[in-house]
């Protein structure tokens, strides 16, 4: 089922989250272990996210340098089916332009279709460690809003080879937003337009970047409405549960946490007392935000849903 029908249908918000495939050596059991705890919550929607392969370049002598994988996550396609597998819920797989050229990006899009996935969200991509700025695959999409333009027109029975083949695709197509924009847009109002360019390409519904002040979410979405995008916004939440976070979110993620957070985690001496304070500030951010009548909570997990299930205990 759509996420956007989910949406349609439910008179409450609803709960999601989000995970991230293991790391290369780990099994299947690594995913399940993250998932298991956020069932009982009745998820709609489980997003998988996708990495793209990194490299080292290994000095073999005699001016030779020889390639070498050294991060790799195991498929999304295959995750998101077994997901759906073992726990009867939609998988929603991210679809990223780096690492793709657009013959291999529809051939991602005819193996979810064959697995009976309804949703995908697409996304441009970071750079990868060895790149300073994103570096588009050769034949490969630049901007996300050419990648949902490729996946709009194979739900419109468009394949690459030009040919209108009677098996079109019916993806719900979602996107990113950045409530406080992407930090290599301009400005807001720069980013805004973008965001509006990947709605009339087909985008149905906005997952927007992590955020801890409410008010810059409020704002967001009433900046969308005012330029006539009109779609769900589904805010994303990821708790603070780390020393290192107070440093690694701002950084990471462009993002600013609100005065009254950052006294509360400055008082902070271990991780436990972050973590609880990160609770806290989740529980309360989501509770207003569900007060607002937001479509959806989306959480990033990173894989670990232990502060997650205790922020979902208080609000559902």
């Amino acid at each position: 089922m759509k996420v956007i029908d989910y949406i349609k249908e439910s008179d409450k918000t609803l709960f999601s989250f989000e995970i991230i495939p293991p790391l290369k050596g780990q099994g299947i059991e690594d995913i399940y272990i993250g998932i298991d705890p956020l069932v009982e919550f009745g998820p709609k929607f489980i997003n998988v996210t996708y990495h793209r392969e990194e490299y080292k370049y290994k000095d073999m002598g005699d001016g030779l340098l020889k390639k070498i994988s050294i991060r790799k996550r195991p498929g999304t396609v295959g995750i998101c089916a077994a997901i759906m597998h073992k726990y009867k819920v939609d998988a929603v797989p991210h679809l990223i332009c780096g690492g793709f050229n657009v013959e291999e990006t529809e051939n991602a899009l005819i193996d979810l279709k064959f697995l009976g996935v309804d949703n995908i969200l697409a996304l441009r991509g970071d750079p990868i460690k060895s790149e300073q700025v994103f570096q588009a695959e050769k034949g490969g999409h630049t901007y996300a809003v050419d990648l949902i333009k490729q996946i709009k027109d194979l739900n419109d029975g468009k394949y690459l080879d030009d040919e209108h083949i009677n098996s079109p695709s019916n993806f719900s197509i979602g996107c990113a937003g950045y409530p406080e924009k992407h930090f290599e847009s301009m400005n807001l109002e720069t980013d805004m337009r973008y965001l509006k360019a990947k709605i009339d390409a087909g985008a149905e519904y906005i997952v927007t970047q992590l955020f801890y002040d409410n008010k810059k979410y409020f704002n967001f979405v009433d900046k969308c409405r005012a330029i006539g995008i009109d779609v769900p916004i589904i805010p994303g939440i990821k708790p603070i549960t780390t020393l290192r976070h107070k440093t690694f979110m701002p950084k990471f993620f462009h993002i600013d946490f609100p005065m009254e957070l950052s006294t509360e985690l400055d008082k902070c001496k271990n991780n436990k007392e972050v973590s609880q304070v990160g609770i806290e500030w989740g529980i309360q951010q989501t509770k207003e935000l569900i007060e607002s009548g937001v479509p959806s909570l989306h959480f990033y997990t990173m894989g670990k849903g232990t502060a997650v299930k205790q922020i979902a205990r208080e609000i559902f």
